[in-house]
């Protein structure tokens, strides 16, 4: 026969048992959403990087295409407008200055010259290395980002994740057409 005490040592052990369930769990959604926050932060310094390269760049180009104004302003501005904002629009900004790098590595097409100047060359050079270690952060921010979210959405999980208010975070995602279209750049 069961006792009172019997029942007693029963419900606190549930009780502990729910509360460290509780804790393992919360700890657990907060340990991945810094990874989250970390594998942004790495993503932001390669940004950052590719940023300062910018005003190099345009400099560069600037000496041997003076006519090609727009393309160039366009580039300092996308450059300027990201220095604003939350992590969406962090991500949204940083794909227009990959789109305005792309209307200016464009540009340099139609200058044979500029495609053979060392400084032009050293410029892009780091640039293309820039772009390499962005994409591997990319999938890096997009694979935290995952494990982050299926916590965030699987059962019992979910639960906790909606009484603490853990949202679901978005996946950095080509918005453009035009970037998902295979480009033949050469320089």
């Amino acid at each position: 026969m069961i006792n009172a005490t019997t029942i007693g040592i029963l419900i606190g052990s549930l009780i502990i048992g729910l509360c460290i369930f509780i804790a393992v769990t919360y700890n657990t959604l907060v340990q991945e959403r810094n990874k989250v926050k970390e594998a942004f932060s790495t993503m932001d310094v390669y940004l950052k990087k590719r940023f300062d390269l910018i005003p190099s760049l345009v400099e560069v180009v600037k000496g041997y295409a003076k006519h090609e104004t727009d393309t160039l302003q366009e580039v300092t501005k996308m450059r300027t407008v990201s220095q604003q904002g939350d992590l969406n629009s962090a991500i949204n900004s940083e794909m227009k200055i990959g789109d305005a790098l792309k209307s200016l590595i464009a540009v340099v097409e139609k200058y044979p010259e500029l495609k053979a100047n060392t400084n032009f060359l050293d410029l892009q050079g780091r640039l293309s290395k820039m772009e390499e270690e962005i994409a591997f952060s990319r999938r890096y921010y997009n694979g935290s980002v995952r494990v982050y979210n299926n916590q965030c959405q699987m059962f019992p999980f979910n639960l906790i994740a909606a009484m603490f208010g853990f949202k679901e975070l978005s996946m950095y995602a080509v918005e453009s057409e035009r970037e998902r279209n295979v480009v033949d750049v050469k320089l």
